[in-house]
């Protein structure tokens, strides 16, 4: 992998890299383009996006094909040096409509066509595998290059008739779509068509270039009773995991009319029910290993191999130190919206409302570190409840290294912070083509810790709070949210996306 040596976020200096479906001041965004995923595949060549109007885009990077055959060409430490001299920059590929609306009649319910999660799989013969879910139906898409062939160019005299002219145009293959849902158009414009001037030949008088189609191989459905949250690849190549609110169903990839309910947390009265389930997330090494959180702030840590039914058996990670009065807010603050696991699985990164924390697998009491997020919203969480923003569920990622981690915020703010040295210094990116960076300074004192009973969790405060240089800085626009990012698997390079803008910062 190609990181930079560097200690703390301090030492990295983000810049702004790309920006797809940039809109103008004051334009309106149609809730169907909004971004609700991102993914990157495990070599960073390739990047995914969903949004809520059932559509996956695909970007590549621009010089992957490059880089992997010079790679081929030296040994291992060249390759790596090669890797560290290649700057990711991605074009768009295509675009596919991967789900639709429905409605089932049963439950009288509407089923949103937007898109939850993505998570690449393991690519076989050239051909890439994508999963991608909305709240009901899990699909495994192909995506696949292949040749398309036109028709020889044709020089045009004014003496040819319209009839013939409306042919002859007619006659060439089109890379765009008139359609409300089809192709975002200034995507296009940016990066250029999958069928650009660079890719194609002219052979025989015919006109050949490279295209990328899409088809849905397998479809994996009506296993939840409750909006799937989580889809997670498993480390064997061969299975994943989906969970919704109360059940993590397991899947064979080649088998998508079965699966196995590994955790059922659903109690016999729903009257007792305590939590629910908001995350989860396989082992990137040990393929019997998962974790996923809950809505009371816990992790829980199982192993497959000790039950068929795993709910039992879990290491549960929480916070023990954390004690205090508890509040109206409490449980809601709490709960986990996303956690990640490091590459190298030993720690995992988890995000609620007000937090950002980092655990050791090896140590359940507490987490290693507690980054403040959102501590200068606390006075607020009344309006905050009453605007539903409290219920907003923001991401978070790691680097490849496992040393860097990044969240969003409000106004368009995305937050970066560092283990080890200056761990207490975090960098605020906003996201924008003429972004700024601003440091901010949090306490170096010891944590002060409040409160955790059995059902929820407890505020804690850090030392001093954010300055009030820092509240005024932060007098947050609710109203535009940096929910969704993705850390490149083998570089310093972060996506992230607010509204239906996809922005791309390196380091």
């Amino acid at each position: 992998m190609s990181f930079p040596a560097a200690t703390s976020s301090s030492s990295l200096d983000w810049k702004f890299s790309q920006v797809f479906g940039e809109r103008s001041p004051g334009e309106d965004v149609e809730n169907i383009d909004v971004i609700s995923a991102i993914e990157f595949d495990k070599s960073g060549d390739y990047l995914a996006v969903g949004d809520r109007g059932g559509r996956v885009v695909i970007f590549e990077d621009k010089a992957c094909k490059f880089v992997t055959s010079k790679q081929h060409s030296q040994n291992d430490s060249e390759g790596s040096d090669a890797s560290v001299m290649h700057h990711p920059e991605y074009r768009y590929k295509m675009e596919f409509q991967s789900h639709e609306p429905e409605f089932d009649y049963l439950r009288s319910l509407e089923i949103e066509e937007k898109i939850n999660k993505m998570k690449w799989c393991t690519a076989l013969n050239g051909s890439l595998f994508i999963l991608s879910t909305n709240d009901k139906t899990i699909k495994l898409w192909k995506v696949k290059e292949q040749k398309v062939k036109k028709v020889k160019e044709m020089d045009l005299s004014p003496y040819v008739s319209s009839e013939n002219s409306l042919l002859s145009e007619s006659s060439f293959v089109s890379s765009k779509s008139s359609a409300s849902n089809g192709h975002r158009l200034e995507w296009i414009d940016d990066m250029g068509t999958s069928i650009s001037p660079s890719n194609t030949g002219f052979v025989n008088g015919h006109s050949i270039g490279d295209a990328a189609i899409a088809r849905c191989r397998k479809m994996y459905s009506h296993a939840h009773d409750y909006n799937i949250n989580s889809i997670s690849n498993n480390s064997d190549g061969e299975t994943f995991i989906s969970a919704d609110d109360l059940r993590i169903n397991l899947w064979n990839l080649e088998v998508s009319d079965q699966c196995f309910n590994i955790i059922d947390m659903k109690p016999s009265n729903m009257d007792d029910l305590t939590e629910v389930i908001t995350s989860a997330e396989f082992h990137p090494l040990h393929c019997n290993l998962l974790a996923y959180s809950s809505s009371r702030g816990f992790i829980r840590v199982v192993d497959m191999r000790q039950s068929a039914l795993c709910d039992g058996s879990a290491i549960m990670l929480q916070d023990a130190e954390s004690r205090g009065q508890k509040t109206f807010f409490t449980e809601i603050v709490a709960s986990i919206s996303s956690i990640k696991f490091s590459a190298n699985g030993k720690h995992i990164l988890s995000r609620d409302y007000m937090n950002l924390k980092l655990w050791d697998m090896r140590m359940a009491t507490s987490p290693v570190v507690t980054y403040k997020i959102h501590e200068h919203l606390r006075p607020k969480l009344c309006d905050l409840y009453n605007n539903d923003t409290i219920f907003d569920k923001f991401d978070c990622c790691i680097s490849g290294d496992g040393s860097h981690f990044a969240t969003g915020s409000y106004s368009n703010h995305m937050r970066i912070f560092s283990n080890g040295v200056g761990s207490e210094e975090g960098t605020t990116v906003e996201a924008s083509r003429n972004s700024y960076r601003k440091r901010q300074q949090q306490a170096t004192s010891r944590p002060r810790r409040s409160s955790l009973t059995n059902l929820t969790r407890g505020f804690y405060r850090q030392g001093n709070d954010v300055s009030d240089t820092g509240i005024n800085e932060f007098s947050c626009d609710l109203n535009s949210k940096l929910l969704h990012l993705a850390w490149h698997p083998k570089t310093n390079m972060i996506a992230c996306s607010t509204g239906n803008s996809l922005f791309m910062y390196y380091a």
